[in-house]
């Protein structure tokens, strides 16, 4: 092997010369190995949403919420070279549907879990409601957020059919002669916050998780089946049309990846891919104007074991490559369930392993699902659950709020890897003494690599990188581990070798030249 350090820098590198021409290596040493020719997806996006703890937390002391927004958003570089934030490129606005204007009339006992609407109960709007949420979404686009997702859990109230915001024994809870009131609307939204803030929603999601029933008033939200969602998007590309509302409409957001390629446990809901996609299908949507070319989804209960998630993915994939020009984004994701015994979803873990399990979902929905696209459920939770980035005291007007290791996992990859990016080839070979094999995802992006490693092994892990005879300058290594958050620090030992430490996400990033 040819390896040769041109110029040493603290705390990174200077240029790496790279050459798969390696000795071999002994099973100590790992081989990394990056085949810039082997493409795969573009990259759009990583985002998180801000339901429902941002209608409160945007109200809170200025000083707390920039650096709560600072944390998800912020591009920014520390004294010491580490990340100041995560810099999400997207962020997912919660358009609620006037729960938390009927308050305990609702039917949704928890507060924290209404949702704010623009439309009033008289039919006006009000463009001061969802303040909290609304100052979220400007301190984004001040952080240089440029990507926004407006979703919809339930219709506005003023168009339900029982005047909830959830559903009566698991039908829909909007009749088709209301498609094209809440179209109308959804217009006027976007419209609507564009005027506020200078923000026209990039996407409009308008149908959330379809195949749940959404009947026991825990949240907002709406079953639809897949011929109710076809009607109602319809309705709404022809409003967008009508009202030059350029948001793309995306379709999906099924609860579970299984909807999407096969008829699971609800054949009226399953199989969206073809049903929206397949030219011929009566559900057929994929050639309207507004409609994105992407389907999405949720990758709950579909992650543990491995085996399973990777035989899942591959079934999505499959799917997907038979539309042409398809798409797929996970478009949320927090822990839930026990997950076969692997990690419970229930309590707060603000440590390394949480963090580590969410690294592995994430490899997974990017390196087998082909994912362009990879967005978290609730950016702040006040909780205890494996459910946010960023805690907080379950308090509306002030309090205190606690970083997690699962926000730092998901900036080794949102900080790094930009929209336009292209996933390339990326393996590791000489594992066998390895408890845990290295998960391994590489990604170009102009001249710019970016090669992730997670280790899930209780050792360190000594490897070498092999990208054919190119070079990579400016070479640096980030790491999130029990000790550090997404820090800069030294990434070549004795000999060359790159040490990725035990229970560690390492993002390695350079310039190809």
């Amino acid at each position: 092997m040819t390896k040769k350090i041109i110029k040493k820098l603290t705390p990174v590198i200077a240029l790496l010369v790279l050459n798969c021409s390696f000795a071999k290596s002994q099973d100590s040493v790992v081989a990394i190995n990056v085949d810039l020719s082997k493409t795969y997806q573009h990259m759009d996006n990583f985002g998180a949403s801000d339901a429902w703890s941002c209608q409160f937390i945007g109200n809170w002391p200025k000083e707390k919420k920039n650096a709560i927004a600072d944390l998800l958003f912020s591009k920014d570089t520390l004294a010491d070279g580490s990340p100041k934030g995560i810099a999400l490129s997207l962020w997912r606005f919660n358009i609620g549907a006037g729960s938390a204007q009927q308050a305990g009339t609702s039917g949704i006992k928890n507060d924290w879990r209404r949702a704010e609407s623009f439309l009033n109960t008289d039919g006006t709007y009000s463009w001061s409601n969802q303040s909290g949420q609304v100052w979220f979404l400007n301190a984004a686009k001040t952080r240089g957020v440029k990507q926004f997702l407006g979703f919809v859990n339930s219709p506005p109230v003023n168009f339900t059919l029982n005047g909830k915001s959830y559903a009566t024994g698991g039908k829909t809870n909007l009749s088709a002669d209301k498609y094209d009131a809440y179209a109308d609307y959804l217009a006027t939204v976007v419209k609507g916050v564009k005027k506020i803030t200078g923000i026209e929603f990039n996407y409009i999601s308008p149908v959330n998780e379809p195949q749940w029933d959404w009947s026991d008033g825990g949240q907002e939200g709406c079953p639809y089946t897949n011929t109710e969602i076809a009607g109602l998007v319809r309705s709404i590309d022809k409003s967008f049309t009508q009202n030059k509302v350029r948001s793309k409409i995306l379709v999906g957001e099924a609860g579970s990846i299984t909807y999407l390629f096969s008829a699971a446990d609800n054949p009226a809901k399953g199989n969206q891919i073809n049903d929206f996609f397949k030219k011929g299908s009566p559900d057929y949507i994929g050639d309207l104007n507004n409609v994105d070319k992407t389907i999405i989804a949720h990758s709950y209960f579909t992650t543990s074991p491995m085996s399973t998630a990777i035989k899942l993915r591959q079934q999505l994939t499959k799917a997907v490559s038979k539309i042409p020009g398809l798409s797929y984004w996970e478009s949320e994701y927090c822990i839930l369930g026990n997950n076969d015994g692997e990690i419970d979803g229930n309590k707060r873990d603000l440590g390394i392993d949480a963090a580590l399990y969410l690294a592995r979902v994430i490899h997974t929905d990017l390196t087998t699902a082909n994912a362009s696209a990879w967005q978290w459920w609730t950016a702040i939770s006040p909780v205890d659950y494996k459910d946010g980035l960023i805690y907080v005291d379950e308090n509306k007007t002030d309090g205190n709020y606690y970083t997690s290791k699962m926000l730092w996992a998901m900036g080794n990859y949102s900080r790094f890897i930009r929209p336009g990016a292209i996933r390339v080839d990326a393996n590791a070979a000489g594992e066998s003494s390895l408890k845990s094999p290295l998960l391994i995802s590489a990604f170009k992006d102009g001249k710019k690599l970016v090669i992730i490693i997670i280790n899930n092994n209780t050792e360190d892990v000594s490897a070498n990188l092999n990208a054919g005879n190119i070079k990579i300058a400016n070479a640096r290594q980030y790491v999130t581990s029990a000790s550090a958050d997404l820090h800069a620090q030294a990434m070549v030992g004795a000999g060359g070798k790159i040490s990725i430490q035990s229970k560690s996400i390492t993002t390695i990033t350079g310039t190809i030249q």
